[in-house]
């Protein structure tokens, strides 16, 4: 199996020495393709920061990220840009769609930048509309759907460039229940019918539950770690909760 990402020893320090907190403490660990990712801890526990510096939103201190092979800790300006434009994904919290574009436009940006032509701009928007079920909203605008449409739009936006991994940041934080249930079993289904690998920031139990894999962070480094496996999604909840019991940290129940 292709090994998608890899972070190797990761420190990230934030202020000066005279009062330096260390954010990241030796992280290292891969991410296969198709893998379905989940990062849990308490609050400033490090897994935003730790989620920041694999999207070059912020740079690490000392350590190496790579993708696909390529160390993105040292890409710079255009490569940079194009990195996070081609091979990445990004599912934020509050959608962050453009309210003056339709579903389809915002889908369809990131390929318009990437100048496919229309015709397969067209057929990849109603194939990733039909997956995640959004085909009914596509010539609708944000203000005229409801908060699980758009994030679903907000999904099929990241999936739309076949990017090498999907990174997600409490994407049901601000969903109800029923909507938050919806939008995780649309992520399951990018990654289990389109092998989509996703690494998903959450504090929530109920949405760890539906990845295949936990990373627990505890004051920078890794805690603990648990794999589904063979478990039933009501299992894995169930060892999930142990697991933030003993952590201390924060485990809600939609």
């Amino acid at each position: 199996m292709e090994i998608v990402l890899q972070v190797n020893g990761i420190e990230k320090y934030y202020g000066n020495k005279n009062n330096l907190t260390k954010a990241i403490d030796h992280i290292s660990f891969n991410v296969e393709q198709g893998e379905f990712i989940g990062i849990m801890g308490a609050s400033g526990s490090g897994k935003t920061t730790l989620l920041n510096c694999i999207s070059t939103i912020d740079r690490v201190t000392s350590g190496e990220i790579k993708v696909g092979g390529k160390d993105v800790t040292r890409l710079k300006g255009n490569n940079l840009n194009k990195f996070r434009r081609d091979e990445l994904g990004f599912i934020f919290q509050d959608f962050n769609l453009l309210d003056t574009l339709t579903a389809y436009e915002n889908i369809a940006l990131a390929l318009t930048i990437q100048r496919i032509s229309a015709k397969m701009i067209d057929q990849r928007i109603k194939d990733v509309a039909k997956n995640l079920n959004i085909t009914e909203v596509l010539n609708k605008y944000p203000y005229e759907m409801s908060g699980g449409q758009k994030q679903r739009v907000a999904c099929a936006r990241a999936l739309i460039t076949n990017p090498k991994m999907i990174l997600a940041d409490e994407p049901t934080g601000a969903l109800d229940s029923k909507s938050a249930r919806n939008l995780l079993e649309s992520m399951e289904a990018m990654n289990n019918t389109l092998d989509a690998t996703i690494l998903m920031v959450t504090h929530d139990a109920f949405s760890a539950s539906y990845c295949s894999r936990i990373l627990f962070i505890k004051d920078g480094r890794i805690f603990n770690e648990i794999v589904k496996g063979d478990d039933s999604r009501k299992e894995f909840f169930s060892r999930i909760m142990s697991v933030l019991a003993l952590l201390g940290g924060e485990g809600d129940v939609l």
